[in-house]
């Protein structure tokens, strides 16, 4: 059976490098921990953390915690934690994850009151904490939400018992704000300053023996992952990262020339002023990057949809830049060394670098089935695993491989059906796919998730490309529409 890491979403999220906080760890013993942590990052809110099967399980409360019974506090639950982290105070350095100051505002032991885990899978965990500042029994209760919404949102409700208070006699986190640990308050919260790489300024990164000097090349075309359905067996060298749900992108800069090219080789520097500009501000003088570009929802967790939006409004500056591979370097061809020295030197590079849209793609040694259920448990699209003693080669290659967690088909428009009623520009799209022998087969057709702005571009796209005859091989009588050209 699989052994899944429930702690891929926390990692994933955080530079260790440049973050105090901790990775792993943390001890276990009889009692079940709680702690509350109170966080000033964007905005102050506080991390309600109970420890369960190896981790705790964590909820952001804006409001923080209420001992009177009438007051139901939203609680959006949040990726599992690591138990050690129920002792971290500190500061969250500029452009990190949860940047801002952290302390442990109260901390003690629970008690389920029933199965926790089957409360928590259902909807309603009852418990009773013995904290030093939050006493009694206490439910949190998860609100019927979108079934898209990969953050959940939950109601945490103190019970009625000789531990509850009135919010007008008693607000406990007005009248107790300072930490358990050091008796201190919250620090005032300053501009944060962006981490400091330990690396010697200005030093550039010692590149190994098998660099060979070369010209920066005008192009490059990029290596692939083979889609495969089977984990290698052979577990060792293999070490997988996030297939990030967005748009590969390579980047060529000379001097002052940063120039952002698709996998196919289109120009996209004009569609990326806001990438390009923090591009300027990593020091790189003469690379080629490869990594993918990606738009984060509230969780963390990379959104096409709202990636392809990003693209269809001209509003990119929300976008993140993943990157994972470093081909060429300060004057040298990487592409013979393995993964393994390409990417310490780009990790290097980026860490130094420390800007928010311009991250380094982790990567992660964990069991492979288990951390493709855990991508899978959080709505991920999949992991890329490759070989660490492997060179860098254009095009598909066995020492990079992808591994989903739900299959895709991509489908070519071939016409599409007149709106009814007050809908605008369309109604459907008529869709297929290209069977083994090239020919266009129908496979149906979708009319939701558009708006109206969307199925007005559409239909003055797609009335650009009409067709005579449809394009579709054996298309069933009763299919009727606007032919287009595929």
């Amino acid at each position: 059976m699989a052994v899944t890491d429930p702690l891929l979403a926390y990692k994933s999220k955080r530079n260790f490098r440049l973050t105090p906080e901790p990775m792993q760890g943390g001890r276990r013993s009889k009692a079940l921990g709680f702690v509350v942590q109170k966080h000033h990052a964007s905005h102050l809110h506080y991390d309600f953390r109970l420890e369960l099967a190896g981790t705790l399980k964590s909820w952001a409360v804006p409001k923080g915690p209420s001992l009177d019974p009438t007051v139901k506090r939203m609680a959006v639950e949040v990726e599992d934690h690591p138990l050690s982290y129920a002792n971290f105070e500190g500061t969250i350095p500029a452009r990190q994850y949860g940047a801002g100051t952290v302390i442990v505002w109260d901390r003690g032991v629970w008690v389920p009151l029933g199965d926790p885990v089957k409360g928590l899978k259902a909807g309603k965990l009852k418990f009773a904490l013995h904290g030093e500042k939050l006493q009694g029994n206490w439910t949190l209760v998860r609100m019927q939400g979108k079934h898209t919404e990969r953050q959940k949102p939950w109601l945490l409700i103190k019970e009625r018992d000789d531990a509850a208070r009135s919010s007008a006699a008693h607000d406990v986190v007005q009248a107790q704000p300072d930490s358990v640990l050091s008796g201190k308050p919250l620090p005032e919260k300053k501009p944060a300053q962006p981490a400091r790489s330990p690396d010697k300024p200005g030093a550039l990164p010692r590149l190994p023996s098998g660099a060979v000097k070369a010209v920066l090349p005008e192009t490059l075309l990029p290596q692939l992952a083979t889609l495969v359905k089977q984990i290698p067996t052979d577990t060792l060298g293999w070490v997988y990262e996030i297939k990030f749900d967005g748009y590969r992108l390579l980047t060529r800069i000379e001097g002052g020339s940063i120039r952002c090219f698709t996998r196919n080789g289109h120009d996209w520097s004009a569609k990326l002023p806001a990438l390009v500009t923090a591009l300027s501000k990593t020091g790189l003088r003469s690379c080629w990057l490869d990594g993918e570009i990606v738009v984060q929802g509230s969780d963390g967790v990379p959104d096409f949809g709202a990636l392809q939006n990003a693209f269809d409004k001209a509003s990119t500056a929300g976008i993140v830049y993943y990157v994972f591979d470093l081909p060429f370097y300060a004057g040298y061809d990487l592409r013979p060394l393995p993964l393994l020295e390409r990417r310490k030197i780009l990790r290097e590079l980026v860490n130094r670098a420390g800007l928010d849209m311009v991250r380094f793609s982790e990567d992660f040694s964990a069991s492979a089935d288990g951390l493709l259920e855990s991508a899978r448990r959080l709505g991920l699209e999949g992991l890329v695993g490759k070989q660490l003693d492997a060179a860098y080669r254009a095009g598909r290659s066995p020492s990079w491989i992808k591994l989903k967690t739900q299959l895709r088909q991509e489908f070519v428009i071939g016409g599409y059906t007149a709106p009814k009623g007050a809908r605008a520009g369309l109604g459907a799209l008529l869709l297929g796919f290209y069977d083994p022998g090239g020919k266009l087969q129908y496979a149906g057709n979708v009319g939701t998730g558009f708006d109206d702005a969307t199925l007005k571009r559409l239909q003055t796209r797609l009335a650009r490309l009409s067709a005579s005859q449809p394009a579709f091989a054996d298309l069933p009588a009763a299919v009727k529409g606007h032919w287009v050209k595929p």
